[in-house]
């Protein structure tokens, strides 16, 4: 019933990330940029590309494979499905999740919108913030975790994946850069507020989608 219900929201969920697309965009605005949390974030930002350069690529791969796998475990286990298995090819190629159940569209889409690492960030920075207060340290592994899924994400997106034709390209071609935007806005929000920025950011995100609906109304003259 919940792959059902799911697969059935594929097409609104993707029709909604792309009429946000504009808010997600001008949403930018309303960072302050100019603060030290960020300019530590685009500090980290820029040290995981200088990082990467010197990265060993085999471990590199194996790090993106590994996961790859794992966000297909994760939505797979959060849609109440049962995990088999999960393994890495030998020679980083590829890998491999099984599952009982049908499974959904979401299951296969999210290693190329779902910031794992990022996520796994967040949570550590909490814990760390319970004890201790937020620094400029931690607002650059954000950035730097920002910095590594903008990289596998561009590194996955390519003519040969066979996820992506499972979901289908136009529908890859409208969810995947507004939803990357929504998370990347909501990354964002939580190095400047916390947890509860993410409920700030989306508030915002609402009231701009309200602007952009009313004017188009008013376009059509209704």
């Amino acid at each position: 019933m919940i792959d059902k219900i799911i697969n059935v929201l594929k097409w609104p969920t993707a029709v909604w990330l792309l009429f946000s697309l504009p808010a997600y965009i001008t949403s930018l605005d309303y960072f302050r940029f100019s603060e030290f949390k960020y300019l530590a974030l685009f500090g980290g930002f820029f040290l995981f590309f200088i990082a990467r350069s010197f990265m060993d690529a085999s471990a590199k791969t194996s790090m993106e494979v590994l996961a790859h796998e794992m966000t297909h475990a994760l939505f797979a286990l959060l849609t109440l499905h049962k995990v088999k298995g999960l393994s890495i090819n030998p020679d980083d190629s590829g890998g491999n999740m099984s599952f009982e159940g049908e499974g959904n569209w979401l299951i296969i889409i999210a290693p190329y919108f779902f910031p794992l690492f990022g996520v796994l960030a967040m949570i550590g920075i909490s814990i760390y913030t319970m004890f201790a207060p937020m620094n400029l340290l931690l607002n650059g592994l954000m950035g730097f975790v920002i910095g590594y899924h903008l990289d596998v994400v561009g590194s996955q997106i390519h003519e040969k994946q066979t996820d992506l034709p499972k979901v289908g390209y136009y529908f890859c071609a409208a969810f995947l850069l507004p939803a990357n935007l929504w998370m990347i806005g909501l990354m964002l929000a939580f190095n400047s507020k916390g947890w509860h920025g993410l409920a700030v950011y989306q508030r915002l995100i609402n009231y701009l989608n309200k602007q952009n609906f009313d004017y188009i109304i008013n376009l059509l003259g209704f």
